[in-house]
């Protein structure tokens, strides 16, 4: 399976998200915002996705986009967000960005959404 960088600030998000992740056999590495998973990034590269929340605090996920755009080109990225503002920012991304799911979303919802980048990535 793949191995996955999950940034996300919302503890319980980030717990709930790695758990149905793993279900799939994924490797999940857990970054608590965009400036953590950009510092991930410069030291390990080797990820086959990056999922990433929109609003965090430090460096949110289109900062982290932008950052992966420029440094780490070919990493497929997902945004999640809860706010509809927010899924707005990402719509000029869509070179960088494969996918924005919505907050609040299941546990299948996630798995599948994943499943899908991957399989476009690959």
């Amino acid at each position: 399976m793949g191995r996955i960088l999950l940034a996300e600030d919302d503890d319980s998000v980030r717990a709930f998200v790695r758990r149905a992740l793993e279900m799939d056999g994924h490797d999940v590495v857990e970054a608590c915002d965009g400036a953590e998973a950009a510092e991930i990034l410069v030291g390990d590269a080797r990820f086959d996705l990056i999922l990433s929340d929109i609003q965090m605090p430090v460096m949110d996920g289109i900062a982290l986009a932008l950052t992966v755009a420029r440094d780490h080109a070919g990493i497929p990225l997902v945004l999640m967000t809860g706010y509809a503002h927010q899924r707005e920012r990402a719509h000029g991304l869509d070179e960088i960005v494969c996918d924005v799911v919505q907050k609040p979303f299941t546990l299948a919802e996630i798995r599948e959404r994943v499943a899908l980048a991957l399989k476009a990535a690959a």
